[in-house]
């Protein structure tokens, strides 16, 4: 009698890869790395530099301007609260997506572990991202276009998807090349997202605000672009919005998936949550390590929050226009890149302990400094603001200084990212630093929502913008307390 052919359904799966071949410009290396020219600029953009403070300023201000609630203020107190309430709603947005971010993200990552494909999951992400940017374009002041709460929800769901995304496209890494050049791939993809970000910045300056202001390399904005409806602003959404679904293809395309087809996703959520309490379970006989990830979980959330508001900030405080905007995300960008470099070589110096502890203190003396200056004065009133030349941008004193702490603090913050992995590669388990890897991501989700709510609640307690800003020091001085208190081993520091 023949035998019954063995159902296909009862096969074992396959075992997923441990890693890839090849570097960054091999093929799978350089597609992942693409991604972040695709989808980086997405956030350097709208949440960051260009929609986010035209959205505070020009709408919520605006908006808030013309209505009658502060007909009884003078014209700069009436100024000055408004910007407040814009600020509280860019703060509002962040903490409600990273309030929604810290309770899903490490499960999300635990279960992309242990699931199926996922490059389909990461498409789903991505079309989040697209139609929520596209979108935007229907945000107009005056009530015109979509509404407030709706802009707040497209935001705040294309922050989560971003979000995702990022963890999902970190879950393909292992596999993107050899396991010693993995961090220079890495490290191409970072490079290249703010590439993307700032021949974006370049291009809308070219065709859009520069003839606009001084008829040249145009006689006047190309494609009909009217910068008196916003229309400069509001088509960064647009753009990104192509600029991913457009290059994120190669990604796809070459990109290795190291899911394993057919395994059930059910099944993958459910052995990561598991997975993830039985990590925190395990973290607690590491006690230094459990402080430094309890360091980091707060200065983490300052810095996440100083890079989400702080464009908000000089926007509406120093009242930059769009054009110093483009030129400081540029700048701003271009220090970012070296402060990977810097952060190496201070590590190799003083150790990494030491290191990190000088980035979170530059970031919060930086950070102090440019919160005492204004339009009027520097230093808080110790020097008088003056015009230092007629040019179209950063004219005064007060412009220039801002712009030299922002290099101060781009370099930090990068320089901090590193010193941070390589403080928990340092402090991990010989052999098991992949798996309390898991662990620092949790740490830097579950909190996320912190920042912008002391931000959010002293501005609007305060109706100061400077005052929101500083709470955010806060974060900064508890994570420097508890790191302070971390003991390295002789061999690490």
């Amino acid at each position: 009698m023949e035998s019954a052919a063995p159902d296909p359904l009862d096969r074992p799966l396959a075992a997923r890869p441990v890693h890839g071949d090849g570097g960054a410009l091999g093929r799978t290396g350089f597609a992942w790395a693409v991604f972040e020219w695709a989808r980086n600029p997405y956030y350097i953009l709208i949440v960051i530099y260009i929609f986010a403070p035209y959205f505070a300023r020009d709408i919520i201000g605006a908006d808030l301007l013309a209505s009658s609630e502060l007909d009884g203020l003078a014209a700069e107190e009436a100024r000055a609260a408004a910007n407040a309430q814009g600020q509280a709603t860019i703060a509002s947005v962040t903490k409600w997506a990273g309030m929604i971010a810290a309770l899903t993200a490490p499960f999300l990552g635990a279960a992309l572990d242990r699931g199926g494909r996922l490059k389909p999951i990461l498409a789903v992400f991505l079309g989040a991202i697209v139609a929520c940017s596209g979108l935007l374009w229907f945000a107009m002041p005056g009530g015109e276009g979509l509404s407030v709460p709706t802009i707040m929800s497209l935001l705040v769901i294309a922050y989560v998807g971003y979000t995702y995304s990022e963890v999902t496209h970190n879950a393909m890494l292992s596999v993107a090349g050899e396991p010693k050049r993995l961090a220079m791939i890495s490290g191409l993809g970072l490079g290249l997202g703010n590439l993307a970000a700032s021949l974006i910045f370049i291009s809308i300056a070219l065709l859009f605000v520069l003839p606009e202001l001084i008829s040249w390399p145009f006689s006047e904005p190309q494609f009909g672009v009217d910068l008196s409806k916003f229309e400069h602003a509001r088509l960064a959404g647009p753009i990104c919005a192509v600029w991913l679904a457009g290059f994120s293809v190669p990604f796809f395309l070459h990109a290795r998936d190291p899911g394993t087809p057919g395994a059930s996703w059910p099944k993958a959520f459910r052995e990561g949550a598991r997975s993830v309490l039985q990590t925190l379970r395990e973290a607690t006989h590491y006690r230094e390590l459990m402080k430094f990830l309890l360091a980091r979980m707060f200065y983490a959330d300052g810095m996440a929050a100083l890079l989400a508001l702080s464009a908000v900030y000089v926007a509406l405080f120093l009242e930059w226009n769009f054009l110093e905007m483009l030129c400081y995300a540029i700048f701003a960008s271009v220090c970012a890149f070296a402060g990977g470099i810097f952060g190496g070589w201070l590590e190799g110096k003083v150790g990494v302990k030491r290191a990190l502890v000088i980035q979170v203190v530059a970031m919060i003396v930086a950070g102090l400094v440019q919160l005492s200056v204004t339009q009027d004065h520097l230093f808080l009133g110790l020097v008088a603001n003056s015009q230092i030349w007629d040019g179209l941008v950063f004219q005064s004193l007060s412009d220039l200084v801002y712009l030299g702490l922002v290099s101060i603090i781009a370099i930090t913050v990068t320089a901090s990212i590193s010193s941070s992995r390589t403080m928990l590669v340092a402090l991990a388990p010989s052999g098991r630093s992949g798996e309390f890897f898991g662990l620092y991501a949790i740490a830097g989700t579950i909190t996320v929502w912190m920042g912008p709510l002391l931000v959010e609640q002293f501005t609007l307690w305060s109706g100061n913008q400077r005052i929101g800003m500083l709470s955010i020091n806060i974060l900064f001085l508890v994570g420097l307390a508890i790191l302070l208190t971390v003991r390295m081993s002789p061999r690490s520091d």
